[in-house]
């Protein structure tokens, strides 16, 4: 699993220094390759190439639907398979880079299997405005939060 904050900076060249934390599990688990997309344009969303096919295996036992195409739309058009080098570092694609404004200081953040990288100054603001509430908490219906 992959959990917590690690802020960290993408590169002029748009290459993100994997933290040490999520690369130990990296090298642990997964290895160097990723699928790298975003459901939205406002994030990246880092997959270990072993949790994406396990997506697209899902997505093929599915029927056709609208909502099927429509994700395939997005996620392949900001997605691009990557390979961590060996200094641990991926490249953002470059368009998702620029929607995302990845750039300069970005906050990596583990979401279980996944890693999500947003721009930290955008994303500190969002969680200003939008505060998790009681309300979010009792929606979850997870006893002890």
């Amino acid at each position: 699993m992959f959990r917590g904050n690690h802020p960290t900076r993408v590169d002029e060249k748009g290459r993100l220094k994997v933290p040490s934390e999520f690369k130990r599990r990296v090298d642990e688990v997964y290895g160097p390759q990723f699928f790298i997309t975003s459901k939205d344009g406002e994030r990246a969303e880092l997959y270990p190439i072993k949790e994406w096919e396990r997506i697209e295996e899902a997505l093929a036992k599915g029927a056709s639907s609208a909502a099927k195409q429509k994700f395939l739309d997005v996620t392949n058009y900001y997605g691009q398979v990557v390979e961590m080098d060996g200094q641990g570092r991926l490249l953002i694609p470059q368009l998702l880079r620029e929607k995302a404004k990845l750039v300069g200081d970005v906050a990596v953040l583990g979401q279980g299997t996944k890693l999500m990288v947003v721009n930290d100054e955008r994303h500190a603001a969002k969680l200003e405005a939008e505060p998790l509430t009681g309300a979010d908490l009792d929606s979850l219906a997870i006893p002890g939060l």
